[in-house]
């Protein structure tokens, strides 16, 4: 595993850490799978670990909780994240700082991930949405300021919600930020417009989410895929998307080197760009693990088939389902 400096915070990070909302909050878990995966993912390397208290409502915390017990000994980096108060994904417009993060939110959240880790201390406490309107409200940096006073965090981030990378720049601006989370696979490239050099010229961390477009680019869905009752993805992939999203990924098969798998390409592709600190892939059974985990050995892509990915840049816009 190659590892990258997670921004201003100084943090040596393995390029790929674990994404863990499947991990709650999907369906077709098995947590004794569970445990062995992310066991695996520790041997391999892995000491980055994104969680969120709406991941299952604080079971995902827990899940990542024991595994920092077990590993006492390891420097592992806990990130989770704070629910909006309305509990409405992703943010609205015209939402208020009171709608979604009060100061007294944001402590009693807090706390209650300090509890489900059982950690004294949050590496990295996000906000799971976000509107950049709400960067004049001090509100949210004189509690933040005063969390990390008392030691209960390290460091802050934000989510972007999802195909809104813009939706954080003046944020970024107020210097309080130490890392944001982006969607950014071979489709959303937009973060690298205008996120990424601001990120860059800030010291600001990037954790790249979605890197398979929850799904997509592993190349297994097809038209008629569905899933069981319950699962969000029976959500996202409406008819509409899920038709478009098949179509995508079959277009990028005659690109795929000989020996390499689709996702293996999604992985080195987000890779390649250096503003990126660790990118968070989902990841419920031991040869995802192993396969995801692999991509990082600091092996570059040819650039010719790098320039080709790019073609396939998918600027989309946030809709009812997109969430």
């Amino acid at each position: 595993m190659q590892e990258r400096t997670f921004g201003r915070l100084g943090w040596d990070v393995g390029e790929i850490g674990y994404g863990m909302w499947g991990l709650a909050g999907w369906t077709g878990n098995d947590d004794e799978e569970t445990d062995v995966a992310l066991e695996r993912s520790v041997d391999l390397g892995c000491n980055f670990f994104d969680t969120a208290w709406g991941y299952g409502e604080g079971r995902s915390e827990q899940i990542l909780g024991r595994l920092l017990k077990k590993h006492r000994e390891k420097r592992l980096y806990a990130a989770t994240k704070i629910p909006p108060k309305n509990f409405q994904w992703p943010s609205r417009r015209g939402s208020t700082l009171d709608d979604c993060f009060p100061p007294d939110h944001i402590r009693e959240y807090t706390e209650k991930s300090l509890k489900n880790l059982d950690v004294a201390t949050i590496d990295l406490q996000q906000f799971h949405v976000w509107e950049d309107d709400w960067a004049d409200d001090d509100r949210w940096i004189r509690t933040l300021d005063d969390l990390k006073r008392e030691g209960l965090i390290r460091g802050v981030g934000v989510s972007v919600n999802r195909w809104e990378p813009n939706n954080v720049l003046k944020t970024l601006r107020t210097g309080v930020v130490d890392a944001v989370q982006v969607i950014y696979n071979i489709f959303d490239q937009a973060p690298e417009d205008e996120l990424f050099p601001l990120c860059r010229e800030l010291n600001v961390a990037v954790i790249a989410r979605v890197p398979f477009d929850e799904g997509t680019l592993t190349g297994t869905l097809t038209r008629e895929s569905k899933w069981p009752e319950g699962d969000w993805r029976n959500t996202y992939f409406v008819p509409e998307n899920l038709a478009k999203s098949v179509d995508r990924a079959e277009a990028l098969r005659p690109l795929i080197p000989d020996g390499m798998t689709m996702p293996e390409l999604a992985l080195r592709f987000i890779l390649e760009n250096p503003v990126v600190s660790t990118i968070i892939p989902g990841m419920r059974k031991v040869r995802n693990v192993e396969a995801n985990l692999a991509s990082s050995d600091g092996r570059r892509l040819p650039a010719d088939l790098t320039a080709s990915l790019r073609t396939h840049r998918w600027d989309r816009t946030p809709t009812k389902w997109s969430q």
